[in-house]
C-alpha cells in the first residue's frame, strides 16, 4: 500500500531535531511521498534543501495568507523566478483566511490572485488555504480561470464541494475527520466523488484524535485513511490506491 501525504510542512522547525526519524516512520507506515508547501519567501531555500535531500519529498512554493506581514510585493517577482527555475509540483500554499484577525482582506486577495495567475501561466496546480473564505476562494478561481488544484483541510459545504469539483479542484482531508464530533465533515467525506479526494496531515499541525495535543507527523496519515475508508464503506487498499492516483495525477508525480 502506497500513500501520499498531499499536505505536510515537513520543513517546519518542529521537525529539525528528528526529521530523519520522522521520515523513517512515514515510510514504514507506507507514506512514500509528501507534498511540502511553503508559507513565506524566507523559507523557500530551506524547503528546497530538505526536499532535495530525500526522494519522495515534493516542494511547492508560495505565500501563505496567515504570514501576510512577512510578504512583500517583490516576493511575487521572486516567486516567479523560483517557479521557473525550480519546477515545483505546485504553487502554494496560498489562499485566503478570514478567521484570523488583523489580516487585511484586500491585501490577501492581491497576493492570492497573483499566485493563481502564476499557477495558470506555468500550468501548475495550486494548494489553497481557505478558512472562513471558501466562497471568496471559489469566486477568485472563477475570476482567474484555467486553474486546477486542491483546497487543503476542506472546511466547506457539499454545495461548495460540488462547485469546486466542476472547477477541477480536489479536497484535502486530514486529522479533523478522525474526531467523532466532526459530523458535517464526516458526512461530506462519505459522499464526495472518490476522484475528488486527497489525504493529508498538515503536519506538524492538525493532529488527529489519537494524537490530540501532540506534534502531528506524516506517519499519522494511516489514521486518516482508516477513518475515511470506514466512512465510505471501502477497504483501506482501495482508498489508498484511489487517493494516491489522484495525487499523482494532480501533482504530475511518477507512479511507482
Amino acid at each position: 500500500m502506497r500513500l501520499i501525504d498531499s499536505h505536510c510542512h515537513f520543513d517546519a522547525a518542529e521537525f529539525d531535531a528528528d526529521r530523519a526519524a520522522v521520515q523513517a516512520r512515514a515510510r514504514a507506515a507506507g507514506v512514500t511521498d509528501q507534498i511540502v508547501p511553503a508559507v513565506d519567501a524566507a523559507g523557500w531555500p530551506k524547503l528546497k534543501t530538505i526536499c532535495a535531500a530525500q526522494t519522495g519529498l515534493h516542494p511547492a512554493y508560495g505565500l501563505h495568507p496567515m504570514y501576510l506581514d512577512q510578504h512583500q510585493r517583490k516576493h511575487l517577482d521572486e516567486l516567479r523566478h523560483w517557479v521557473e527555475r525550480e519546477t515545483p509540483v505546485a504553487v502554494g500554499e496560498c489562499g485566503l483566511d478570514f478567521f484570523v484577525g488583523g489580516l487585511d482582506a484586500d491585501t490577501q486577495l492581491f497576493y492570492f490572485d497573483a499566485q493563481l495567475k502564476l499557477a495558470r501561466e506555468f500550468d501548475l496546480p495550486v494548494i489553497v488555504h481557505a478558512r472562513r473564505a471558501v466562497d471568496a476562494v471559489i469566486a477568485a478561481i472563477h475570476r482567474i480561470g484555467g486553474l486546477r488544484g486542491v483546497i487543503h483541510s476542506f472546511p466547506g459545504s457539499p454545495e461548495q464541494a460540488a462547485q469546486l469539483h466542476q472547477l477541477g479542484f480536489l479536497l484535502g482531508i486530514g486529522g479533523p475527520v478522525t474526531f467523532e464530533r466532526a459530523n458535517r465533515l464526516r458526512k461530506l467525506v462519505a459522499h464526495i466523488p472518490l476522484e475528488q479526494l486527497l489525504l493529508e496531515t498538515d503536519a506538524p499541525d492538525q493532529p488527529g484524535s489519537a494524537h490530540r495535543g501532540q506534534r502531528n507527523e506524516p506517519a499519522h496519515l494511516v489514521a486518516v485513511l482508516d477513518v475515511v475508508a470506514k466512512l465510505r464503506g471501502i477497504s483501506q487498499d482501495t482508498l489508498a490506491a484511489a487517493t494516491t492516483a489522484n495525487a499523482q495525477r494532480l501533482f504530475n508525480l511518477t507512479p511507482q
